[in-house]
């Protein structure tokens, strides 16, 4: 199930007549209002956020679905008339894997969804990744420090498994983007520097496992010394 929040009524059913002609089942919601009682009751595999909504803007919807342990993994592309860059800078630091700026055609969005899908679905066999005390179950979507369960936004964790998956192996901020925001995204580094920050924090004591290459980027091996971004 796909989730297209969007405020037009034409366009919403635009959006939703056209994901489900292609095979992704789909459903419109107005405003917040209704993607919170539509969560209530299944929770989709991606939502298409407006960020122009009546009452709670899209941005506020964001912030809060990825507060939430419930709905912090759920794929979020957020879709905005504004031209500036920090409306799309801004929804990608807080957890947003995607935007489409209006008005996009209806196959664009159809792939964007695909991408992120094929980004973001699990595959089939359960797999534990291990580095000193963080566990990383790719599947569940859980991870564990020291024993204690952690929960990080989509893009966290994918930093998190990318860096586990490759131990010693050092990746500029470039080859991060382009693994876990797409090749297209034409975003500022600094992105990964932010998730890395907040990723960080989120690991406690285990912070510094993740060193900073100075001038190249980050990799990840157990280490105790201080690393700053």
């Amino acid at each position: 199930m796909i989730y297209c929040v969007e405020d037009d009524a034409g366009i919403r059913d635009l959006m939703v007549y056209t994901l489900n002609s292609t095979g992704l089942k789909a459903s419109g919601c107005a405003d917040s209002k209704e993607l919170y009682a539509a969560l209530q009751n299944e929770l989709p595999q991606l939502i298409l956020l407006d960020i122009m909504l009546p009452g709670e803007d899209g941005i506020s919807i964001l912030k809060h679905l990825k507060a939430s342990a419930k709905t912090a993994a759920i794929p979020i592309i957020m879709a905005t008339a504004k031209t500036t860059e920090y409306d799309k800078v801004i929804g990608l630091d807080l957890g947003a894997d995607d935007y489409l700026a209006k008005p996009f055609g209806m196959m664009e969005m159809v792939s964007r969804v695909k991408a992120v899908l094929r980004r973001t679905v699990a595959n089939n066999n359960i797999s534990i990744l291990k580095v000193g005390e963080i566990n990383l179950n790719v599947n569940e979507h859980i991870v564990l420090v020291k024993g204690q369960r952690v929960i990080l936004t989509l893009k966290e964790f994918e930093l998190l498994r990318i860096l586990m998956e490759n131990p010693g192996q050092v990746f500029t901020r470039d080859q991060l983007l382009a693994s876990i925001w797409g090749y297209d995204f034409d975003g500022e580094t600094r992105t990964v520097d932010v998730h890395i920050r907040t990723l960080r924090q989120k690991l406690g004591d285990c912070c510094n496992y993740i060193i900073t290459v100075r001038g190249i980027g980050y990799r990840l091996e157990e280490s105790y010394e201080a690393q700053d971004i």
